[in-house]
């Protein structure tokens, strides 16, 4: 290795590290959860959640000068990744032979870089489907600006899981095969899709103010309107801080809507390994306590954001584990 620059197989630890970071700083119920899982997995989720956070990133932010705007970036890392796992010449082959091909890299790599390096490898090691990720970044060029399929509003629950079936269904199908099933993966998979998809729910719930103020609303416009409820009243709502009745009762209704995807997806997780379930019934748990905090606070969503404190979060997470630790040993 030459001064200055780094082998493959050292780069892909450094891009695993950076996956790590970004998970722990914005991820933080993914992150804890993830602690609940053998040191072998914890990599390949972080590196999933990881260039997610990247895309999603990429979606939200403005347009700079000199650039084809998100739409035209999303496209340049769907080309990479592309090339990286068709012709397996990215980070992750080259982690995989470097004895052999002894080929070098720059020693500051930019973070797009790591994340796609640690991805890439991931998806080969776990043989996840690439689909699930053309589907993904699919769905989050209907959140870009400038792109055809852009779309900042949807009329109906069908146009709203017709987007999340690639923002959220599609993360919980990459998962799949990192966390191990005891049923074949295709038996495992309307279960996980349905996770992914109660997490997403619970998302658009909890930062309707949020979305609002980059002119985006997630909410279904016909659910909404059965309640008296349409986007002129959501903005004044924004505007003074106050929820509206009419607003409580349409959030109450999503709310149940989205707990039934929770239920639905809870079977799902003794579909998977025993080892992961606690990791997995914890991230459910903590993110469906984001929903028991909207309705203890009156669903007040447009003056702060839900959050589950960080003590409740760790006895979770205790709780689970502890169970999981008894479950073994009368197993056994």
């Amino acid at each position: 290795m030459t001064e200055g620059r780094l082998s493959g197989s050292a780069l892909l630890p450094l891009a695993y590290r950076e996956c790590r970071q970004i998970a722990a700083t914005h991820g933080r119920t993914y992150f804890l959860a993830t602690r609940l899982l053998s040191a072998e997995r914890r990599p390949a989720v972080h590196a999933l959640y990881a260039f997610a956070r990247m895309v999603d990133d990429v979606v939200d932010r403005a347009a700079r000068p000199h650039d084809g705007g998100p739409a035209a970036e999303l496209d340049s890392i769907e080309r990479d990744l592309r090339v990286a796992l068709e012709s397996r010449s990215g980070v992750a082959a080259q982690h995989a032979s470097s004895a052999e091909h002894g080929e070098s890299w720059a020693s500051v790599p930019r973070p797009r870089d790591l994340v796609l390096a640690a991805v890439t490898h991931t998806i080969h090691r776990y043989g996840i489907a690439p689909q699930h990720f053309w589907t993904f970044l699919d769905s989050m060029r209907m959140d870009a600006p400038g792109a055809p399929t852009f779309r900042n509003r949807y009329g109906t629950m069908a146009q709203l899981r017709e987007y999340m079936r690639g923002s959220a269904a599609a993360i919980g199908l990459q998962l799949l095969p990192v966390l191990g099933t005891v049923v074949p993966v295709s038996a495992a998979e309307p279960a996980a899709a349905a996770l992914g998809e109660a997490f997403q729910l619970t998302n658009f719930l909890r930062d309707v103010a949020e979305d609002l103020d980059r002119d985006r609303v997630y909410l279904p416009a016909d659910a909404i309107a059965a309640f008296g409820v349409d986007e002129e009243l959501l903005f004044e709502c924004r505007r003074t801080g106050r929820t509206d009745p009419r607003v409580r009762r349409a959030l109450a209704h999503l709310i149940a809507v989205n707990r039934d995807l929770y239920r639905r997806a809870e079977p799902g997780i003794d579909l998977l390994e025993p080892r992961v379930r606690p990791a997995i019934r914890t991230a459910a748990t903590l993110y469906a306590d984001i929903l028991h905090h909207i309705e203890r606070s009156d669903y007040a969503v447009f003056d702060h954001r839900a959050v589950v404190p960080r003590h409740h979060r760790l006895r979770i997470a205790a709780t689970e584990f502890t169970t999981a630790t008894l479950r073994d040993r009368l197993a056994r």
